[in-house]
């Protein structure tokens, strides 16, 4: 992603790009940073939701993947390790922290709820790189990866309770 290919898709100029974001990899943790406050914002509302509903973990296991895999985060992430731009991942990193923190409640283990977290999120987008290719090696259904990460957190939340 160049700025100039950037700045041609969306009618403006290579110059006003540089000028907002200063390089690409300005605009890359720019982009990074919006799909985080957007993903991050959604997974919250769906946990506040399931704790008021005495819901299992399956919404917000659907919405975890659904935005590494079909809004493009984890392409995105991978995409930015391998090229060397490992700090732009920074603002995704600090909203799950900050999400982390927002929703572990008095009497919450925190070390399980960043556990918890820190296995969706890996799983997720490990799914979204080869889910499907893994899934169809071993025969299995497409879906499996999702399943397993309710089972886990459904046996986590058990302790919780």
């Amino acid at each position: 992603m160049t700025l100039k290919a950037v700045a041609a898709q969306i009618g403006r100029t290579h110059a006003n790009l540089l000028h907002h974001f200063g390089s690409a990899q300005g605009l890359q943790k720019a982009l990074i940073g919006r799909l985080a406050a957007g993903i991050t914002a959604t997974i919250r509302d769906a946990v506040l939701q399931s704790r008021i509903d005495q819901q299992g973990p399956a919404e917000i296991v659907r919405l975890t993947f659904d935005a590494f895999d079909q809004g493009g985060a984890g392409a995105l992430a991978t995409w930015m390790i391998l090229t060397g731009n490992k700090d732009a991942l920074d603002p995704i990193l600090a909203a799950i922290h900050d999400l982390v923190d927002e929703l572990v409640r008095d009497g919450d283990s925190a070390v399980l709820i960043q556990e918890q977290t820190m296995e969706l999120v890996l799983l997720a987008i490990g799914d979204s790189l080869m889910g499907a290719p893994l899934a169809r090696a071993l025969d299995l259904p497409r879906d499996r990866a999702r399943d397993l990460a309710i089972r886990s957190l459904t046996a986590a939340n058990a302790l919780l309770a």
